[in-house]
């Protein structure tokens, strides 16, 4: 079992930053695999970032490359979304994953789900 908690989602203007966090507890945290995904309003669940093992793997939807960077500190069971030139369609509820290797950018590649953080962008 692997309980996920996000932080750092709000408010922004277009061409702002935030960093999103995602606390992991229950299992061995360098053992998982761990995902971003984004839900738009009226629109599926879609693939934002994923992060290997150790770190030094990583992979983005064509739509956030150049301008998200995920990255993890396993010491602190934790994985960061750090979000640069935010754009109003970034507008999402943010979700953190975890899974054990499987795969990486479908959402049922993942056994554990965050409760999600709003990431509202302004023009």
């Amino acid at each position: 079992q692997v309980q996920l908690v996000e932080s750092g989602g709000g408010l922004v203007q277009a061409g702002g930053s935030l960093r999103l966090a995602c606390a992991a507890s229950g299992r061995t945290f360098s053992s998982l695999y761990m995902g971003w995904f984004r839900q738009a309003p009226g629109k599926e669940r879609e693939f934002v970032a994923a992060i290997s093992f150790t770190g030094i793997t990583t992979a983005y939807a064509d739509s956030v490359k150049g301008r998200f960077t995920i990255s993890r500190d396993n010491a602190k069971n934790t994985v960061y979304l750090q979000m640069n030139s935010l754009k109003f369609e970034d507008t999402a509820v943010y979700y953190c994953a975890a899974n054990p290797g499987r795969g990486y950018q479908l959402p049922r590649h993942y056994d554990y789900w965050g409760q999600g953080t709003q990431v509202t962008v302004s023009s």
